[in-house]
């Protein structure tokens, strides 16, 4: 299994696609099956999204690997696990051949979830990337050493809906404790990405060289949105111009602006369904 820094590095004029990908509320692996029609060149698994009861990430990532063959990306949010049980798992993962790892904090719970749930939050997100770098040296969270260091391929991501000056100071920190690529939260403009780099130079005197791959959505009327969208979008969508086709041209301008990392995002239609074959097409337009 390549990791997607290499697979980056190697073919850095290539457009690279991971596709965001929802697990499964059962044991059908029905849902899991649809990752074999994506022809994206990494399937990125994310952590119980809508705070839902779901296949865990992980495992999620790796019956997708073992199934399909397809290189994989799985997400794990501090908010749910203490350090003894997610170091554990990021070595059970990694035993078994899942390296590229996305760390995000999770959705905090509100008042009423929180009568029948707790958070735990040993970790904040950077402490954790910072421990992973850790592991990769062979060393657990409490500076003990592993029999053998993990190979793990550390992520995070990255939310311009944040505020740009936030957003900076987090991205930065996340890059002090050794983060080596990012996923952006979806943005509709290439300019939103290229002015967010600026920024970081103006701010630290240097480029970010971890590749970030920007987040583009498949937009359907009546879909769940992570972001602002701009006028236009939103008039193409409600005069009945197909998603796919609003997100291949979105995606077209980023290529032509020089961004070639994408990180695309299905839609999200209500109660959690995604549309994956809006994804495939494209993926499809953009491959030809």
């Amino acid at each position: 299994m390549a990791t997607i820094v290499d697979k980056r590095e190697a073919a850095p004029e290539d457009i690279l696609i991971v596709c965001d990908f929802s697990p499964p509320r059962s044991t059908d692996p029905e849902t899991l099956n649809q990752a074999k029609k994506l022809t994206a060149d990494f399937i990125s698994v994310a952590y119980n999204p809508g705070k839902s009861i779901r296949v865990n990430s992980t495992l999620g990532a790796l019956w997708i690997k073992n199934n399909t063959s397809k290189d994989v990306i799985f997400t794990l949010a501090t908010r749910d696990m203490n350090k003894i049980a997610i170091q554990s798992l990021l070595l059970g993962a990694n035993i078994n051949g899942l390296e590229n790892v996305v760390i995000v904090k999770g959705d905090s719970f509100n008042t009423r979830e929180l009568r029948t749930v707790t958070t735990v939050d040993d970790f904040r997100p950077t402490e954790l990337i910072a421990s992973l770098s850790e592991m990769n040296k062979g060393l657990d969270y409490k500076g003990n050493k592993l029999h053998a260091p993990t190979h793990l391929c550390i992520g995070a991501t990255i939310d311009l809906a944040n505020g740009l000056e936030r957003e900076l100071k987090l991205t930065r920190r996340k890059i002090e404790a050794g983060v080596q690529f990012f996923l952006m939260q979806p943005v509709f403009e290439p300019n939103l990405v290229i002015d967010f780099m600026d920024a970081y130079h103006r701010s630290y005197g240097e480029t970010i060289a971890n590749p970030i791959f920007c987040g583009i959505q498949v937009m359907v009327p009546e879909g769940i949105v992570f972001s602002n969208i701009p006028a236009w979008v939103k008039a193409d969508i409600d005069k009945g111009r197909p998603g796919y086709e609003v997100a291949s041209q979105i995606l077209e301008n980023f290529v032509g602006t020089g961004l070639r990392s994408i990180y695309l995002v299905p839609p999200i239609l209500r109660g959690g369904r995604r549309d994956y074959e809006a994804a495939q097409r494209v993926i499809d337009t953009v491959r030809n």
